[in-house]
């Protein structure tokens, strides 16, 4: 058996497979994210540790003999966090998420630095790790002049699975600390934020072993002590090696809170200027491209607590059959947005309204905002050499085949829908540990699912997409000089 941990905003996901990578049994526990200023977003890592524990309980009560049959574990996470740590390996302060824009000063502060583009292969994201450490250096010097070491969320997880300080290249990508090209960490870019590499982790490729868990934890959860943990992955590259998206050419489409168009790449063809983020994979010697959405189902969940009705409820009241845009549109830049605007400050919209923009009015044009968005990330990869001809469809709002139609026709190309099962970071981060555990060759274990339908763009109205699309592009110029 095989344990894979997946560490998400929302929740801790424990998901066992077998040798034949069949899905055996899967523990879940949430967590909440504080806010305690505007554009602020912070968790406290002990939760992740209770949250982790139980997770692995519940899937302990449901699959004891299963799970004492674990040979190797793999990690996968939400990227970007800052967690803090003293020299004692004490948590200093919460850590900061990937969605907290606090440190947009200092991010374009590091990004007016060539350096930084030059050797990270992208723009100085608000969201990344490295400014947020500036941040903190300008705003608690007190918690600065203390840290010793700075880790990812996951890396976190695995100091407590194993007493390691380790990280792997698809997660590091993320921190604008990482030479991209050359997978090592960048003396230059730390000394740019007064670290270096004694704060870091070491560095190991996702398929390698990074550590091995403790007899105590291995004592409480009926695992052998010394079991393999692999390096991992951030959540997309793990969520990536969970779907097969790992040979040039493939590429999927995630409707998460966040979205996701992600195409991986057989060499480094960073392009910063697109805002198209370019970091290693988790496979060695592989790296891959994103365009990243802030608010994906987040701005559907956002108009269905405003409107008091379920998510699923108000894309049912669409029907099946796609629609013509109304003349509504809707930006969803509701906590700002990457690519293609890389713009933290900015703010979702509706235009268009009449009285007769009714419910599912909104609901449409929520639906094609989001599909608009994964369409300026399409551009944003063509601009950085990668033309995509297909996607496969993954993430809960890929439930709804009416958004999904949506994305096909704003996007003009295909959009597969793997067969029933759980492709996602979970099922990702497993298939690491047994490429680490086994030694199996990655491509080998790494294959794609099956695919169970395929949604065509809707031809017909491909003409009043592409003109629906062009309003949407004219409106964050617009939005933007409104809000300066």
């Amino acid at each position: 058996m095989y344990l894979g941990l997946d560490l998400g905003t929302s929740g801790v996901k424990a998901l066992l497979i077998d040798a034949g990578q069949k899905i055996i049994g899967s523990g879940h526990a949430s967590l909440d994210v504080s806010r305690p200023h505007p554009g602020w977003s912070e968790q406290n890592p002990a939760d992740w540790i209770r949250a982790c524990d139980a997770a692995i309980a519940e899937l302990k009560a449901s699959h004891p003999k299963e799970l004492a049959a674990v040979k190797g574990i793999g990690l996968s996470g939400h990227m970007h966090g800052a967690t803090l740590l003293d020299a004692g390996d004490q948590v200093l302060r919460p850590c900061i998420l990937w969605n907290d824009t606090r440190s947009h000063a200092e991010a374009a502060a590091l990004d007016a630095d060539p350096r930084f583009r030059q050797l990270t292969g992208n723009i100085v994201f608000p969201g990344f790790t490295a400014p947020k450490l500036a941040w903190v250096k300008n705003n608690e010097p007190s918690v600065f002049a203390k840290v010793g070491k700075v880790l990812l969320p996951k890396d976190y997880l695995r100091l407590w699975l194993t007493g390691e300080h380790i990280s792997e290249m698809s997660d590091s990508a993320g921190t604008s600390w990482l030479d991209v090209g050359k997978r090592r960490w960048s003396p230059e870019l730390l000394a740019a934020t007064s670290l270096d590499e004694r704060h870091m982790p070491s560095l190991v490729e996702g398929t390698e072993k990074a550590g091995a868990l403790r007899a105590e934890l291995a004592a409480s959860w009926g695992i052998a002590s010394g079991t393999p943990v692999a390096g991992g992955a951030g959540d997309n590259a793990a969520s990536a090696c969970g779907m097969g998206t790992v040979g040039a050419g493939h590429a999927f489409v995630s409707l998460g809170t966040s979205g996701v168009l992600f195409a991986a790449n057989a060499s480094y063809l960073p392009n910063p200027a697109s805002a198209v983020h370019t970091f290693c994979h988790a496979l060695p010697n592989t790296w891959h491209q994103m365009g990243v959405i802030l608010s994906a189902t987040d701005s559907l969940n956002w108009l269905s607590e405003i409107s008091g009705k379920k998510a699923g409820e108000l894309t049912a009241e669409l029907g099946d059959v796609l629609k013509a845009p109304s003349g509504v549109s809707f930006l969803p830049y509701l906590s700002g947005e990457r690519t293609p605007h890389n713009d933290s400050v900015i703010r979702g919209s509706f235009t268009g309204l009449a009285h007769e923009s009714g419910r599912a009015v909104l609901t449409q044009a929520v639906l094609e905002g989001v599909a608009f968005a994964f369409r300026d990330s399409l551009e944003a990869l063509k601009t950085a050499g990668t033309i995509l001809t297909r996607v496969t469809a993954i993430g809960g709002g890929s439930r709804s085949r009416y958004w999904l139609k949506a994305i096909a026709t704003a996007l003009q190309v295909p959009v597969d829908i793997p067969a029933d099962g759980d492709f996602g970071a979970a099922f990702g981060a497993a298939r690491l540990g047994l490429i680490a555990a086994t030694g199996a060759d990655p491509l080998e274990v790494c294959t794609a699912p099956r695919t169970d339908a395929t949604i065509e763009p809707d031809v017909p109205l491909g003409g009043a997409y592409a003109d629906a699309y062009q309003r949407y592009r004219a409106l964050y110029p617009a939005i933007k000089g409104a809000m300066a």
